[in-house]
């Protein structure tokens, strides 16, 4: 189920329904000129996001960096390419 969006206006509005939902644990999305913005969630879902961050557990992108790099060689494919008509 995609998470709720509310334009600026329409969070400000309905502030208590926004904290509501996300303290239900239902993540919500304030767009501001149509474009997403900014996120509002529990303090509880904020702390396990930040300790997973700070957790020392390398994330997927630390794991890309730590792969070897250097001369590493590839072997080319002996591939024929296709004729492509316009």
């Amino acid at each position: 189920m995609p998470e709720p969006r509310w334009s600026l206006q329409d969070a400000k509005n309905s502030f208590s329904a926004v904290v509501d939902a996300a303290l239900h644990g239902r993540p919500q999305t304030v767009t501001k000129r149509g474009k997403p913005a900014v996120v509002v969630l529990s303090v509880q879902e904020y702390e396990r996001l930040h300790h997973r961050h700070d957790s020392g557990t390398p994330s997927f992108v630390d794991h890309l960096l730590a792969m070897p790099q250097g001369d590493v060689e590839f072997e080319r494919q002996p591939i024929t390419l296709r004729e492509v008509e316009f």
